[in-house]
């Protein structure tokens, strides 16, 4: 891999570390070699990173080398369209504040994490990040996918402006270890792995899915993300511009392949035990037909993902099963 001297050194701050893809960050970092010492994160409770003032006291206090970017306000659907507000205001006031009060403190290096939900709906299969505003967004995730655009710009604007080193990755859909599996605002892997193991327990017959079944999706184990984030992080600046241009900076991350939604169940109900009658409750909206990503650009630097898809639902179920009872959502 081609770097610019690594991460070596480097005190780095992790925001949004006790989330989902933060925490893998963070294990990838230390499983690496990183001293804890030069690893700085704050909770939410800690750090608001919505609060302005607060941003800059901790920047202004802290001395970091580097940021990765990984907080945000997300969900599934359900979520997104029931909250719309919350998810553009936090996720626009904590990408504008952590990349702002990181530039007035001196901070050449950033890797800002977005989600493939910045692409047209019907955007051309797979996904190349040429695809970004070259039309109408999904109308369910709209609010989050314009808040996610506008920090790919705000890096890119920074890049241009103050001769920066602010890069973007742009992930498929994650799961894994440290998921969200809230019955009403999880993503689709934790959400049906919760309904059909808690249907497998009470021995239900039926389980309805939101949907057709017929939408594709691909998915990226959490620790696969985390690992590409530290590639990207860490390549040669040359070798980065050389990949990108300044008004196209971002970087898609994914398998290259994906699954209907209707077979994701089906593997999930074998993994769970649920041998009841899976239904498809078209009246609830399916999103975009199909999001599949264009991952040649990231292949050709010299990173590809490593976790198949069956083997990464089954450690993330075991991982689930024991830790069931502590979760957000979960009743003991």
């Amino acid at each position: 891999m081609a770097t610019d001297g690594s991460l070596a050194g480097k005190r780095i701050f992790v925001a949004g570390h006790g989330g989902m893809v933060g925490a893998a960050i963070l294990r990838n970092l230390v499983a690496g070699g990183h001293p804890l010492s030069q690893i700085v994160t704050r909770s939410h409770a800690e750090l608001d990173l919505t609060d302005q003032a607060a941003v800059r006291r901790f920047f202004d206090a802290e001395q970091v080398d580097v940021v990765i970017l990984a907080a945000a306000r997300v969900g599934g659907i359900h979520a997104n369209n029931t909250y719309p507000a919350d998810f553009i205001y936090e996720n626009l006031m904590i990408e504008c504040n952590v990349v702002h009060q990181a530039f007035l403190a001196g901070v050449r290096r950033l890797l800002l994490l977005g989600s493939s939900c910045i692409y047209p709906k019907h955007a051309e299969q797979p996904m190349r990040e040429e695809a970004l505003l070259t039309g109408t967004l999904e109308p369910t995730n709209e609010p989050y996918a314009l808040a996610k655009i506008a920090g790919i710009k705000l890096c890119e604007s920074y890049n241009r402006q103050h001769g920066v080193d602010y890069r973007s990755v742009m992930p498929t859909n994650l799961y894994g270890p440290g998921d969200n599996f809230h019955p009403d605002n999880a993503h689709v892997v934790p959400a049906l792995m919760r309904r059909l193991h808690e249907a497998a327990q009470d021995g239900l017959p039926e389980v309805a899915i939101w949907g057709s079944g017929k939408p594709f999706r691909e998915f990226l184990h959490v620790d696969d993300m985390a690992e590409a984030s530290l590639f990207v992080l860490g390549l040669d600046p040359a070798v980065y511009r050389a990949n990108t241009q300044p008004m196209l900076s971002h970087i898609n991350v994914g398998t290259g392949e994906d699954v209907s939604i209707a077979d994701l169940a089906g593997l999930l109900a074998d993994i769970t035990g649920f041998r009841g009658r899976i239904s498809f409750d078209t009246s609830k909206p399916d999103g975009t037909p199909r999001k599949l990503l264009d991952v040649s650009r990231l292949d050709r630097m010299g990173w590809r993902a490593r976790m198949p898809l069956e083997q990464g639902l089954r450690s993330t179920y075991q991982w689930y099963l024991a830790q069931r009872g502590s979760l957000r959502g979960e009743a003991a």
